[in-house]
């Protein structure tokens, strides 16, 4: 049946979006480790010789705009920066000063048995042969990989800059034969080959990977975006409770696949909502888990400046401490 087929894509680290990305929370590191209770928000567009910072600051040490320029200019290589930055809005910070959420919102978590990143299978081997590649050649590109419905691989696509067509075919059945998969398909650069990408040839935007980020397409999403923001937002920290906790439940029932959702409403620490889809079957685990922003940041070490490693190759199944 058609509809059991699975397909999830994963992006290099130099691609546009996944620059802005890392430039977001290697900004926020910079905060955390000069203040580790920094408030952060900053949102990142770069593209066509040009990047913007815009967002929120307020932390004990002044960040300088020549800090700001350095991080853009090791990330991406351009030296044309405006930066727009000011500090929380008191109207926010009320509400969290006190432990409350930093937003409202649902957060997803996921876990299954398919892999032992515990991640959908499809988006598994997306990211696996991405990095595979970006080991020997550290440009823009994409991979997606494609499942029939026995699982195995149907169809490979893959677009990378600066790297011709009959390189690309090697390398990924090198990869396959190396992991011993076959594919029906490959395409590689089925457009043509490229040698202009990045910031060159397209814009990026902090937080429009999120399905990569995340679980990809087969897994819902309902909170926003991670990069460039302190964990007391909970798009972020509630997040990575919820998959924390999905991991933690997928290993005690010995199941097939869990789903976790947390609610939170702004300003007030407890959730309205935590529930676990357990192989189709739903628990209210409100009570299970500690689930406040400030429980939650205190057990997985979420003031500790570790975040740009989470922009470069997925937030979930990358050993961090949400994963275990």
């Amino acid at each position: 049946m058609l509809d059991n087929f699975k397909t999830a894509e994963f992006v290099s680290p130099m691609h546009p979006d996944k620059m802005c990305d890392r430039i977001s929370d290697t900004i926020l590191d910079l905060c955390l480790s000069k203040d580790e209770n920094s408030r952060v928000a900053v949102e990142t567009m770069g593209g066509h010789g040009k990047v913007y910072i815009c967002g929120e600051i307020t932390c004990k040490y002044k960040i300088t705009n020549k800090e700001i320029k350095k991080i853009v200019k090791e990330i991406s290589g351009i030296n044309k920066v405006e930066i727009n930055l000011v500090k929380q809005s008191p109207e926010i910070s009320n509400g969290v000063d006190t432990g409350g959420a930093g937003d409202q919102g649902i957060m997803v978590g996921y876990a299954c048995n398919e892999n032992e990143s515990m991640i959908p299978q499809e988006i598994y081997l997306a990211r696996e042969l991405c990095n595979f590649i970006y080991k020997e050649f550290e440009y823009d590109g994409k991979t997606q990989i494609t499942l029939n419905n026995k699982n195995e691989i149907d169809t490979v696509v893959i677009s990378w800059c600066r790297v011709s067509s009959y390189i690309l075919k090697i390398g990924v059945k090198a990869w396959l034969k190396e992991n011993g998969l076959t594919a029906r398909k490959i395409y590689c650069n089925p457009a043509g080959d490229w040698n202009i990408g990045g910031f060159d040839s397209d814009t990026g935007l902090t937080g429009r990977k999120l399905a990569v980020d995340s679980y990809g397409p087969r897994v819902p999403i309902g909170g926003g975006a991670f990069s460039g923001k302190d964990s007391s937002k909970v798009d972020r920290s509630g997040a990575y409770k919820a998959r924390q906790i999905a991991v933690q439940e997928l290993k005690e029932h010995n199941a097939e696949e869990v789903i976790v959702k947390i609610a939170y409403a702004i300003g007030v620490a407890k959730p309205v909502m935590v529930t676990a889809e357990i192989d189709k079957r739903t628990l209210d685990i409100t009570e299970k888990y500690k689930c406040r922003p400030n429980d939650i940041i205190k057990e997985l070490e979420l003031k500790t400046p570790m975040f740009r490693h989470t922009a470069k190759a997925g937030h979930f199944g990358n050993k961090f401490n949400w994963d275990k």
